[in-house]
């Protein structure tokens, strides 16, 4: 985009409008698009709303995304959008679309079954207190109830990625893997396809190292911080992973979501 316009992308929804809002983000991020805003509208209830939405987004030269679950209000958009002119953009309605044709089923058409505290939500929260409680191999007898057991040398990604599992609903717990350190009893109690190996590039992680120190105010030159350290640190791992036989995953230009993915794939 290369004028000096602001546009504005509207997300509109009968719920809290999340799940949209993650599809137009993801694809903001593949352009160069940084006069591009967004506009987050939830619980939208009533047809009036859908026309101020769309008479807005006319005004603007935006367009719109939106999930909307009720029949009524996502006819109202498509009228309005080719009265206006304005591009809006259905979410969820090819894919429900698609299920009923496939399926022979019919939508409960109620908002907001994404976020009802069904059994998965308090699933998800058993498994989000159970990484933060066992982050960094603080409980090790948690690494006999984790259904993934991370390991790897310092700064490999394993917290957050403990954490975004855990929101999957998985019960993750993380080991950090030193020289000095034997591992306890009962990662070797473990099958190998529930522990998963992380590694990074040496050169990669010299460069996370170093920026540590200094975030922690650590003097530059510190032995957690040398090649040679990064070095011996990854071939002690890389022995006790192939010990363990578990997969190993070189995160390096990885992101925490394709990492995952990888990960789920195993289970």
């Amino acid at each position: 985009m290369k004028d000096d316009r602001h546009y504005e992308i509207i997300i509109c929804s009968d719920s809290v409008g999340e799940t949209a809002e993650a599809v137009v983000k993801a694809t903001i991020r593949q352009f160069d698009a940084h006069q591009v805003k967004t506009k987050r509208i939830g619980h939208i209830k009533h047809e009036d709303e859908i026309r101020a939405i769309m008479e807005s987004a006319a005004k603007r030269g935006g367009f719109v995304a939106y999930t909307l679950v009720q029949p009524e209000l996502r006819e109202m958009m498509r009228e309005e959008a080719i009265r206006l002119g304005v591009r809006a953009v259905d979410i969820m309605g090819p894919m429900m679309q698609a299920f009923i044709d496939t399926f022979n089923d019919s939508p409960k058409r109620k908002p907001g079954l994404q976020h009802e505290m069904d059994d998965d939500y308090f699933k998800r929260v058993e498994a989000i207190e159970f990484a933060v409680k066992c982050d960094d191999g603080r409980d090790t007898s948690a690494l006999l109830k984790a259904d993934i057991v991370l390991i790897g040398v310092s700064r490999t990604s394993k917290t957050p990625l403990s954490i975004f599992l855990a929101h999957k609903g998985f019960k993750v717990t993380n080991l950090p893997l030193v020289p000095e350190v034997k591992p306890p009893k009962e990662l070797f109690m473990l099958p190998g396809s529930s522990i998963v190996g992380l590694t990074m590039d040496p050169e990669k992680l010299l460069k996370i190292r170093t920026e540590r120190l200094k975030a922690v105010g650590l003097p530059f030159g510190a032995k957690y911080a040398t090649m040679e350290r990064i070095v011996e640190e990854q071939d002690y791992a890389r022995q006790l992973m192939n010990q363990l036989g578990c997969p190993i995953i070189n995160v390096t230009y990885k992101a925490i979501e394709e990492t995952a993915g990888i990960i789920m794939g195993y289970l």
